[in-house]
């Protein structure tokens, strides 16, 4: 474990030897209902998740005029076109201080994706205590880099990268905020499990010794970020919705509280099954192994002087006597005393 690998986030510490900090994703899956997104904060609290995440954007400065205007007639639309469709579902400055209170009374981290400078302001002046930065941004070194220059911790998505591109933003952010959350991430909705390539994040760790590393999880699954964390993952990014069924692209690869509970739940649960990979022998084994275990027994009745043979010894249970390991100490020996069948042999029967 490194001493130095550590992301501080709202007083919360994320390191090698912590929990897994848990990240709901609520994006715009509240469909723009203020009263929707306060029921999924309520809601992911009590599955136990440490932080919820939006995602904030001003939509006239991000879209050229061709793109917000064009039309955008589906079955997840919002509005008639694109410029619509997005406005529908943002948030203002009075639903994010609405939500930072709910957040802050429910004991959770609320932040927000920047995916542009006027964002990056808005998040500041309401004074967010982390920055997502998106996978579409890893290559945008302008708004990493006035991103990095606020001094809020970052979590940094790194899906449809290449280590080149990867250490690039790096070199960008680092010099400036060194509380980096790298996130290995596939920038597919779903993504395959074929395509995760978790083992990515053992390379981010070995690449960048001083940061913590972590998943944003696009698999319609929980099994993916318990390995995650097993191969040293400490932040899991997480899509959360209320009901897969609700109109909107990320729903279908949401998780429902009951997955984003268990998925929590088996995260802390992961985190102390590993333990401290020390082998020892545990208080609670004894009974189970002493009722499983052999020891040497006597294999018929036997009298004082007998010379013991191979055939005389018998390896059976319960254990607690002699074990099967001394077995080729005892061939050979001379009885001192007489012994029946199916007595547990000792040292005090030998000469």
């Amino acid at each position: 474990m490194s001493s130095t690998r550590e992301w501080r986030v709202a007083g919360r510490r994320v390191a090698d030897d912590t929990d897994c900090f848990v990240i709901a994703e609520i994006g715009h899956n509240h469909q723009g209902s203020l009263e929707k997104a306060k029921q999924m904060f309520e809601v992911a609290k009590q599955c136990g998740v440490d932080a919820v995440k939006l995602q904030k954007r001003d939509n006239r400065t991000l879209f050229t005029k061709a793109m917000y205007d064009s039309p955008y007639d589906n079955e997840n639309s919002f509005g008639e076109t694109y410029g619509a469709h997005r406005e529908a579902l943002e948030f203002g400055r009075s639903e994010y201080l609405e939500l930072q209170k709910l957040a802050a009374d429910l004991g959770l981290v609320f932040f927000a994706t920047a995916f542009d400078v006027p964002s990056a302001d808005f998040l500041a002046e309401i004074d967010t205590p982390a920055y997502k930065i998106a996978s579409a941004d890893l290559i945008n070194t302008p708004l990493l880099t006035y991103v990095a220059k606020i001094g809020k911790p970052i979590v940094l998505s790194t899906g449809g990268g290449t280590m080149e591109t990867v250490q690039r933003a790096m070199d960008a952010v680092l010099p400036h905020n060194d509380q980096v959350c790298l996130l290995q991430c596939t920038a597919a909705y779903p993504v395959e499990v074929e395509d995760m390539n978790l083992r990515v994040l053992t390379t981010y760790r070995e690449a960048f010794p001083n940061t913590v590393v972590g998943l944003s999880d696009h698999q319609d699954g929980i099994a993916m970020s318990v390995a995650a964390y097993v191969l040293g993952a400490r932040v899991i990014e997480k899509h959360f919705t209320l009901h897969r069924s609700w109109k909107g692209t990320d729903h279908a690869f949401s998780l429902e509280p009951a997955g984003m509970g268990k998925m929590v739940r088996d995260l802390h649960r992961t985190r102390i099954a590993l333990g401290d990979g020390i082998k020892r022998r545990l208080p609670q084994e004894e009974r189970p192994l002493t009722k499983m275990a052999k020891s040497i027994y006597a294999a018929r009745d036997m009298t004082v002087g007998t010379t013991l043979a191979a055939a005389d010894l018998a390896l059976k249970s319960p254990g607690g006597a002699l074990p099967p390991g001394v077995l080729d100490d005892l061939i050979g020996r001379t009885l001192a005393r007489p012994v029946q069948e199916d007595q547990p042999l000792t040292w005090d029967d030998v000469m």
